[in-house]
Parts: C-alpha cells; structure tokens; sequence
C-alpha cells in the first residue's frame, strides 16, 4: 500500500516538472509614482507612415511599400534612424532606386524604391518617423529591482494606430502648464513642458500592459504601498495619485463600480472620479492621466489606463500585478 501511494508521489512529482512554472520576484510593498513624465521611444527602424506623390507617380504604390511598414535596410544595410536613412541615400551609388529591406505583420520583405529628382532633391514618396515623445504618468518603481512601469497601456504611432515597436527609450521630468478639460465625446489633455535632459530612467518595452524599464534616478523617499493582488481589488471607495499643474501630486477620490473580466490585458475594472475638485478642474480623466496608481487603503490595486469617451468622469484601471508581471518580463 506505501509502495503504491509512493508510486503516486513520485508521477505527482514528475508532472509538475513537467508544466510550465513561473515565478514572480516583484517585491510586496512598492513606490508609488503620480509624477508627470515625459516618454520618448526610439523605434527598432524608420516606420512609413504616410505616402505621397512625386508629380504624378507613386513611388510607395510601385514598391509596394504602404503605411505602418518599418524599414530596416537601406542597400543591405542596418537603418534604425532617419538620419541614417538619408545619409545612406546621399552615399549611394545609385541614387535613381534603392533597396529596402521591411517588416510587415512580422514578416521581412524587400523591395526596390524609385527615387524621384525634383530641384535636386532625391523624393522617395514616403512620411517617415523614428521615434516618438509624449507625456504620461509614471506607475510604481520596484525598490529592489529598481524596475518601473507607466502609463498602464501601449504607446500606438498616432497615424497607424499600431504599437510603436521600440529599440529603446527614456523617461525624464515633465511640469504640467496647463490642463484641456475633458468634455463629453471629447477627451481633454495635460499641457506639459518637458525637460530631456532631466532623465529618470532607460525604456526597454512598449507593451500592452504599459512602458516599462529600469530607473536610474534616486529612489523617491515615499509610502510605500502593498502590493494588491487581484482578489482584493474591491468595489468602492479609492483615490487616484496624478499631478494638475506644476510637478505637485495630489490624491483624488474616485469610486471602484465594478470588477472587469479578469483575463482583460489593461481593463480589468470600471471606476468613477467622484472628486469634485478634480472635476472642476479636469472634467474628469484627461490624456497623460495614463499611468496615475490607484491606492485603495493600504493597497497599491493599478493605475488609469482609459477614459470613457461619453463620460469622462468614468474611466478604465489595470490591475497593478498585470503591470509588475509584465515589467519583470524579459524582453523579446
């Protein structure tokens, strides 16, 4: 009978080493952020996105190139910035067509693309962009790892709509000088004014989860929070840490109204600012809101990741275990 229940133990045993088993080290008490950030991201090369004509021809349409494309060679070489796109133009033998090498969908393609000469200047019938800058609001830092995360969603190219895939980045200081409000069917947005040189720490991924990487700056001397896991996040009251004007944080009521479907990558609960202050001021979430923690007594629970366009006063939070995990994350 032992000889049996042994024989059990031991398959029990040699199952679970069979599964896939991950563990998260993310510390149980983090730094809460609210600080207005500025973001800037390096993409991994030179996206297309737009096209035009050169008199009455489309280079883009006979290379087969469209929008949201993402050069990667020029002539068989590397081209991870638009400087460096033009200059390999400038130094090619051939100015009359060049070749290019592209991902598309996660696939890499090539082609030839027709240069135009217009007033001695070679067109290539594309709109081009590197890299973007924006405003958002940092999440948490991790005291042991050092490891941050923001805004609670991705970072999409305004033009294509699709997540900026990214070499690198930073994060840096940020004052806000002013405030849009939000109106129904109409979100508004924080003014700021950035300083790059002030930077706060290296950007390593763009994730549906939020912007995440590794602070460099010295640790803020704050509360720390305890980390909320995801069944006990609650309905009901909490409050929100974001800055309105200057560099000031400030905690604002808002009210928890529902639990979301669990396995939701950034919506995983409904809340409402019930915070009349906030409201006079904003009108309710605003664009570089993204980002700002919830805390729910004790708890760190997530951050604002979006606002309900019909009623700005609602909005969308992501569970902050989602945003820890997805930090922790090794990049692909």
């Amino acid at each position: 009978m032992f000889f049996k229940k042994f024989k059990k133990q031991i398959s029990c045993l040699l199952l679970c080493l069979m599964l896939p088993f991950r563990a998260f080290a993310y510390s149980d008490y983090i730094i809460p952020g609210g600080e207005n950030i500025g973001i800037q991201l390096q993409a991994k090369g030179v996206m297309i996105v737009g096209t035009y004509k050169v008199g009455n021809i489309s280079p883009s349409t006979e290379a087969g190139l469209k929008q949201g494309d993402m050069i990667m060679k020029v002539n068989e070489e590397q081209t991870l910035t638009i400087d460096q796109m033009v200059s390999k133009i400038d130094t090619a033998q051939n100015k009359d067509e060049i070749r290019i090498t592209y991902m598309r969908e996660g696939l890499q393609k090539e082609t030839s693309l027709k240069l135009y000469k217009v007033d001695d200047i070679y067109k290539t019938g594309l709109y081009v962009k590197d890299g973007i800058t924006g405003v958002g609001t940092l999440t948490f830092i991790d005291p042991e790892s050092k490891l941050f995360g923001a805004l609670g969603h991705e970072i999409t190219e305004k033009s294509t709509g699709k997540i900026l895939e990214i070499k690198d980045g930073k994060i840096f200081n940020s004052s806000v000088t002013g405030v849009e409000a939000s109106t129904d069917g109409s979100p508004g947005e924080k003014n700021a004014q950035l300083d790059t040189e002030a930077v706060k720490g290296t950007v390593s991924k763009n994730t549906t989860e939020g912007v995440f990487g590794t602070y460099t700056e010295a640790l803020p001397t704050k509360k720390k929070y305890k980390v909320a896991q995801k069944s006990e996040v609650k309905t009901g009251e909490a409050t929100i840490l974001t800055v309105t004007s200057g560099k000031e944080i400030k905690e604002y009521k808002i009210n928890i109204t529902k639990i979301n479907d669990l396995s939701k990558k950034n919506k995983n609960f409904v809340f409402e600012i019930t915070d009349t202050a906030l409201l006079s001021q904003t009108g309710g979430i605003v664009q570089g809101m993204s980002g700002s923690p919830i805390i729910q007594g004790d708890y760190i629970v997530g951050a604002v990741t979006h606002v309900v366009v019909d009623n700005p006063a609602k909005g969308y939070g992501i569970f902050i275990t989602n945003m820890l995990e997805e930090a922790e994350n090794k990049k692909e």
